[in-house]
């Protein structure tokens, strides 16, 4: 019996911790010796580094570009624009489309490490198979992303299968809808985009520690240089020692970061970022159903399911490149050029408990084998797969500008994308070596498999060709009509291990996005939405009849309609209506087991509301609500018609504020709350998880140091220890459980010097 669990894990092999380590040391002093060297800048500069917009400006000199002076904006929630939804950076309030962005003061204040504690600040975003020590997935609306092209980092696609580090991360913005306009082939759900850094005078230490001992060192080191600060460098690194409050699940992380501009001439710019994230953890994974029925009770977060002496850590190893020329032609039109490479390996070395097939008590009842025994019973894998190599290698070419014809004004862009992605492969190890059972307190050690893992070969090339064009027409000062599409021209190859073609793709799409945008005041916007969009079908599971086999590719289908309103310039308001449809997917039974398919509808529909800014000069937050209704219809199984979808909440609602304690010149109080309304967690609805509430709260202080500015945080995430299940999604056509973390404390000191 063969099974398989994840998304093939993998790594480019094991470079030597010791070297690694000297490296990073290496780097953080020779960041430490340049940020020496240069005479002290005003401390309140100091942080307010450039990245505000993935387009440059026009001005002439790096100062203008990069440093924002001090203010109430400057260090808020809020932020009046963002990229993800346009090819440079657009006004939210003029955006048709529900954009959320979590700024750099909030990362900080929530001490954020991993994309699972910036999306909690998006009530619309859930968890998708986020075990501890493995990369993590979302879904959006309800729909899973897709690794493949769902992130970006400055617009640009990465591979997915990484945590990306957000030391050198000036915000993150998330697309809430469908992004094929934006990207092309992507899921229905939306897209997540990583705003990097700019090179500013900055140069600042942060040290952290937690309630179970994990150590955090990272240096932020810029500088401006040239005649006329022409040129700009900024350096990024990172030390993590992670003690995780999964048993025996520790691990480690190293980071480093250089982001580069040079500003050619008063017409041209040129930016680099290339960052590079070594990761090392212990998998933990998810528990099953029992008997398929039932949700496993009376367990602890704490527990390492199905661990075993000879089981190494899942080793991640990603480097992100980017590069970007910005062209002035004339004052009205402006273009620029990029290409990005992101690569990861990864080396997943893992004791996998999935289903009951080989034990005793496993089937009893007629317990499918893919489910943990009634018991608690399950069996064990030893999941080798070594080298499993993904890389997205993109060029983008954009030109944009603005004409009239008569009354009417036109902001054009227009451009060509190339985009392919590439995964290599082992067949890799994944034998049954024993069983065990979910309450065992004393888990049972067994040998691993004498198979040794093949060599990794090229399994998938995937190619996407495009050309776009977008025009925002403006009608009058109130109307604007925003129509646009993207041509796609796909050519995939999945391949087996002999390089034979095991499946060819070849397809031509249109995808067209309409928007209508009314103002009736400036601080006020309408809009009503279409657009399409075109997904990769789903592979089938290995225990279905059509086992691994690709399914051909869905359009789904997106109306939206929303109103933003932005209060005195300091809280931005929102709030979307959607409808969206795509074909169901699904493991259909029949008499021969099930069989992967394509039959009717699933559709999901919402509304969103949500605040980010400043209620008073005090207080300051983020604020976000999720109502969702997910449906199929027409499946051919009547069970499965009609039931909210697997994994996704009713209701989700988001809290984060920071409130400035007037008595305390510099204290302020933080404080969270996210809410989760039931999730059903098999396809029929019969078995569902109980809905939870989490609190968080926190302090921060800032003072001086030996006359430089320092910020004290203090962070203790799920307050009132609460135990729930933050995740029960599918994977590659399994269920799997996994609890959310229990209370922890964090405690931080940044210091700029």
């Amino acid at each position: 019996m063969t099974t398989t669990k994840k998304n093939y894990p993998a790594t480019e092999g094991r470079v030597a911790l010791q070297t690694k380590t000297r490296l990073l040391t290496t780097l953080i002093a020779a960041a430490l010796a340049s940020g020496m060297a240069h005479a002290q800048s005003d401390p309140e500069q100091k942080n307010q580094g450039a990245g505000q917009s993935a387009q440059p400006q026009n001005d002439t000199t790096l100062p203008t570009v990069t440093v924002t002076g001090a203010g109430p904006a400057a260090d808020s929630y809020r932020k009046t624009s963002a990229g993800v939804a346009s090819f440079g950076a657009a006004s939210l309030l003029d955006t048709p489309a529900a954009v959320s962005v979590v700024t750099r003061t909030q990362l900080d204040d929530q001490q954020a490490r991993l994309l699972s504690d910036v999306v909690r600040n998006d009530a619309a975003v859930g968890n998708n198979y986020t075990p501890v020590g493995y990369y993590e997935n979302f879904s959006i609306r309800g729909f899973p992303l897709d690794l493949a092209t769902s992130m970006q980092i400055n617009g640009m696609s990465i591979a997915g299968e990484q945590n990306v580090a957000l030391e050198n991360k000036e915000s993150v913005e998330i697309l809430n809808g469908m992004a094929g306009l934006q990207s092309g082939m992507t899921p229905p759900g939306g897209l997540i985009n990583y705003v990097t850094k700019r090179p500013a005078d900055v140069r600042s230490i942060t040290l952290e520690t937690d309630s179970r001992g994990s150590r955090y060192l990272a240096t932020d080191i810029g500088t401006l240089f040239g005649e006329q600060k022409q040129f700009g460098l900024r350096i990024n690194a990172a030390h993590e020692s992670l003690h995780s409050y999964v048993n025996d699940a520790d691990g480690e992380r190293n980071f480093a970061s250089l982001a580069a501009d040079w500003i050619i001439s008063p017409q041209a710019r040129l930016q680099f970022d290339a960052e590079y994230q070594h990761r090392e953890q212990r998998s933990a994974p998810g528990y099953q159903l029992l008997g398929g029925t039932v949700v496993p009770g009376n367990v602890s977060p704490s527990t390492l399911l199905g661990a075993q002496p000879w089981a190494k850590p899942v080793t991640i190893n990603s480097v992100n490149l980017n590069l970007r020329l910005d062209l002035d032609l004339t004052p009205d039109w402006h273009a620029y050029v990029a290409a990005s490479r992101s690569r990861v390996v990864i080396d997943d070395n893992s004791a996998f408990p999935y289903g009951c097939g080989y034990g005793a008590t496993c089937g009893d009842g007629g317990t499918p084998a893919r489910y943990f025994s009634a018991g608690g019973d399950f069996d064990i894998y030893d999941y080798r797969f070594p080298d499993d190599t993904r890389r997205n290698d993109q060029l983008q070419a954009v030109l944009q500008g603005k004409l009239d014809t008569g009354k009417i004004r036109h902001d054009l862009t227009l451009g060509a994308s190339m985009f392919r992605r590439t995964v290599s492969q082992s067949d890799g190890v994944n034998e049954y070596v024993g069983s065990d059972n979910i309450y065992n307190p004393n888990p049972i050690v067994y040998a691993p498999s004498p198979l040794t893992p093949d060599a990794s070969t090229l399994r998938l090339d995937s190619r996407q060709k495009a050309l776009f064009a977008v025009d925002r027409i403006s009608l009058t000062p109130q109307w604007q009509v925003i129509a646009g599409g993207r041509q796609v021209w796909l050519n995939e190859r999945a391949l087996d291990v002999t390089g034979a073609a095991t499946r060819v793709t070849e397809k031509s799409l249109f995808l067209p996005q309409v928007a209508l945008v009314y103002k009736p005041q400036a601080d006020l916007s309408l809009y009503t939405s279409y657009s399409k969009g075109l997904t990769m079908g789903g592979q089938a599971p290995f225990w279905a009849e059509n086992a691994y086999a690709f399914l051909a590719p869905t359009v789904s289908r997106q109306v939206e309609a929303g109103v933003k309103y932005d209060w005195r310039d300091q809280l931005s308001l929102s709030a979307a209506l959607f409808q969206m449809t795509k074909p169901y997917e699904y493991p259909k039974p029949d008499e021969g087991g099930y069989t992967y398919t394509q039959q009717g509808n699933e559709t999901h529909r919402g509304l969103e509301l949500s605040a980010a800014g400043q209620i008073t000069r005090q207080l300051r937050l983020t604020a976000s609500l999720a109502l969702i209704q997910a449906r199929a219809d027409d499946t051919g199984t009547p069970a499965y018609d009609g039931h909210q979808a697997i994994n996704v909440p009713r209701l989700r609602t988001a809290l984060y504020a920071s409130y400035a304690l007037p008595q305390v010149t510099g204290l302020s109080l933080l404080g969270g709350w996210q809410y989760s309304a039931s999730k059903a967690a098999t396809r029929d609805g019969d078995i569902k998880v109980p809905a939870y509430s989490v609190f968080d709260a926190g302090l921060r202080y800032k003072t001086s140091l030996a006359g430089h500015a320092a910020v004290l945080r203090l962070s203790v995430d799920n307050l009132f220890d609460k135990c729930y299940w933050k995740d029960v999604g599918e994977y590659f056509g399994d269920s799997y459980l996994h609890l959310g973390a229990p209370r922890s404390a964090r405690l931080s000191l940044q210091y700029d010097f």
